[in-house]
């Protein structure tokens, strides 16, 4: 296992210097999903919240985390996003909604944290929006995908 990149020789926090690391369009791609009670995700799905469209909402939360993810990540660079994607797929039998985030970008970094971020601020607003009627849900599942791009090349899981 390589040392971890975000702390220097004397063992303190530092930003990784990525001044020397090339340009190459980068993606992430990353998922989780809340379980709810049916009813909620009926409710959810057909459009029925008082509080309006609550994956439409999600979803833009979920664009304007990825967007936000250096100002929340300590540690995290600021990166110029080409493309955000946040899709949601319900599943009546297991009685939850899968989130899907897929972040590009040209940069000399990638990108697995604004997917990551993307994905749990996504599944919170979704919990916001529905605390009132169901308590219970349970976000889980928050993990990377698939990366592509820079000098490790591409990974799946």
């Amino acid at each position: 296992m390589s040392k971890l990149s975000h702390f220097n020789r004397h063992g303190e926090a530092q930003m990784v210097d990525i001044a020397a690391k090339a340009v190459t369009h980068r993606i992430a791609i990353a998922e989780g999903t809340i379980a709810m009670n049916r009813e909620t995700l009926t409710m959810v799905q057909d459009g029925l919240h008082k509080k309006g469209d609550v994956l439409g909402i999600a979803r833009i939360a979920g664009i304007m985390a990825a967007k936000k993810t250096a100002d929340l990540i300590p540690l995290c660079h600021p990166l110029p996003l080409t493309h955000i994607e946040i899709s949601f797929f319900l599943d009546a039998k297991a009685s939850a909604a899968r989130c899907e985030s897929k972040v590009e970008t040209s940069a000399q970094t990638g990108v697995e944290m604004e997917a990551l971020t993307a994905v749990q601020v996504a599944l919170l607003t979704v919990y916001d929006m529905c605390k009132s009627v169901d308590r219970g849900m349970s976000i889980s599942g928050v993990r990377l995908l698939e990366k592509m791009g820079g000098k490790s090349g591409h990974w799946r899981r």
